[in-house]
């Protein structure tokens, strides 16, 4: 098992607040539980020199929830579309 620096941890936690915790990890080639757990020690408190990002530790739950709803817009913009098309389409044939 490694080992991590304290300050290594802090700056990790700080990089993923930046640009996303799956950026950061892939970035400083570390998991992404392990950082998911700095992430989580530092908005809990139990980390200090971090100021908590609550935007970017968004937990696996409320991501596929906001992904679900994104998926759900784009299907109905789609359906709209297919419609229109069709509508368009019927009325150039005459």
């Amino acid at each position: 098992m490694r080992t991590y620096d304290p300050k290594f941890k802090i700056e990790a936690v700080k990089l993923a607040q930046q640009i996303g915790r799956t950026k950061a990890a892939k970035e400083l080639n570390i998991p992404i539980a392990t950082i998911d757990t700095w992430i989580r020690k530092a908005k809990d408190g139990e980390m200090s020199g971090v100021t908590p990002n609550p935007q970017v530790s968004l937990s696996q739950a409320d991501e596929i929830k906001q992904l679900k709803q994104e998926i759900k817009e784009l299907r109905q913009t789609n359906e709209i579309l297919s419609e229109a098309t069709a509508f368009f389409a019927q009325h150039r044939k005459k």
